[in-house]
């Protein structure tokens, strides 16, 4: 089932998430309309406060970076109650743009490496550490577990030139391409 995706300036967007166990209420289900919703809506991750729930999970799909990067093939994941403990390396510019922020695409800076504990679908436990692409897609959907959107990483500059852009977003003055949820 899609899941209307929250768009900017829902307040939801700014809370910082909370762990779950893995008996959370139809948790299966909505592993699986998380990922549903992300692949319909041309996502590349989705976090679950996009979508109204203020828990810390998201989904990715590195697939689409296998051109660029090889091991991003197959790399199809859920993370649950991530935490990133160590961010190291390069700050690495590459053009960012998010379901809730839509029609917007700016250059964000992101370490090149990170170490992150999380569970999985089964309640398994990981301390992983990823690097390149799949840390650059894992921080900007992290950052939404923490209440950050990729807008906060720009130069006060680029926020001020986008602000007409982002107040739009907030009062639904755009054509969006999927089912939406505007701030109350």
């Amino acid at each position: 089932m899609f899941l209307p995706i929250v768009v900017y300036g829902h307040p939801i967007l700014r809370k910082i998430s909370e762990d779950i166990t893995i008996d959370y209420p139809d948790l299966e289900k909505f592993i699986k309309d998380m990922f549903y919703t992300m692949d319909e809506a041309d996502g590349v991750g989705l976090a679950a406060s996009q979508v109204g729930r203020n828990i810390r999970l998201f989904t990715v799909d590195g697939n689409a970076f296998a051109e660029m990067d090889p091991t991003c093939e197959g790399f199809r994941k859920v993370f649950i109650n991530a935490h990133i403990t160590e961010r190291w390396g390069n700050e690495i510019t590459r053009t960012e743009g998010c379901l809730s922020v839509p029609g917007i695409h700016e250059d964000v800076k992101r370490f090149d490496n990170i170490k992150m504990s999380y569970m999985d679908e089964k309640g398994e436990q990981y301390e992983t550490i990823f690097s390149g692409i799949k840390a650059w897609i894992i921080q900007h959907e992290y950052d939404h577990l923490e209440g950050i959107l990729f807008t906060d990483h720009l130069s006060a500059l680029k926020k001020r030139l986008l602000k007409n852009k982002l107040t739009n977003i907030s009062l639904g003055k755009f054509n969006p391409t999927y089912r939406i949820i505007l701030p109350k």
